[in-house]
């Protein structure tokens, strides 16, 4: 299931083929008195279930929103019925918006699964998770985190470190690899056994269904920003603090007030 509004998610298993958004197709249908129906909005492809919840147009809605009415929608559909082996739910980081961070409040996930990369930006999302899950456990769910897959790894190792200051373990490392990123640009789909991919990708679904969810560690900001060597970027800067004349400038002479004072009574 696919739960980002750029509605990519499914494009990979169907060969670059965009499948119509459950927010779409159910705007159609209510115009149109009609009720959404499972094969309005999920499709098959070896063996393989997939749907793409979708977003509003840019400018015109909360993407939250539109992925809790999406869910709202999928419970109508009969989605805590479904007979799957997995159910995979591709969120965005995001999760100090509501919308996306419902599976973990509402404990419609069992474990969560990090991607991030080596870099600064990508960590501080997957710590954001990992504040959220730990957040929801204190309030008595049941959500945890079974692990980071590193993306693009370049080999610097801060993904690594990362996983190891927060007390999860590496399910895969993805390499920074020219073919991967042809192929995925084209759509091919690399995990099959006939590709030199294969070994890696089968490990990492064995990984994903066998690791257990654990209660993360979630880092400070200066922790997370240790990870990184900051030596030439002015790491250990002390705060100064600004003064009036620094915000004012030449308009920080003195003012006539225009208050009017009383004598007392």
């Amino acid at each position: 299931i696919g739960c980002d509004p750029k509605s990519d998610t499914t494009s990979l298993l169907f060969g670059g083929k965009a499948c119509p958004t459950i927010i779409e197709t159910s705007t159609k249908k209510k115009l149109a008195g009609e009720e959404v129906k499972i094969g309005d909005v999920c499709f098959k492809r070896g063996g393989v279930f997939a749907m793409e919840l979708g977003g509003p147009e840019v400018g015109r809605g909360c993407g939250g929103r539109g992925i809790i009415h999406g869910f709202e929608l999928l419970e109508k559909l009969g989605f805590h019925d479904w007979d799957f082996d997995y159910v995979l739910l591709d969120f965005l980081g995001d999760v100090v918006c509501g919308g996306f961070g419902l599976p973990i409040a509402r404990d419609m996930a069992q474990k969560v699964i990090l991607v991030a990369s080596n870099d600064l930006q990508s960590l501080y999302v997957a710590n954001n998770v990992c504040s959220a899950v730990e957040y929801f456990r204190r309030l008595g769910g049941n959500v945890g985190v079974a692990g980071l897959v590193i993306n693009k790894d370049d080999g610097s190792g801060e993904a690594q470190a990362f996983a190891e200051a927060v007390k999860i373990p590496v399910l895969a490392s993805i390499p920074q690899d020219d073919d991967l990123r042809k192929k995925s640009a084209n759509y091919q789909i690399v995990g099959t056994a006939q590709s030199q991919w294969g070994a890696l990708f089968a490990e990492l679904g064995m990984n994903v269904g066998e690791a257990p969810p654990v209660r993360p560690a979630p880092l400070t900001q200066d922790g997370l920003l240790e990870l990184f060597d900051g030596s030439e970027t002015g790491a250990g800067y002390t705060l100064v603090p600004a003064t009036d004349m620094d915000m004012r400038g030449k308009n920080a002479a003195p003012q006539e007030s225009l208050e009017v004072i009383y004598d007392e009574a």
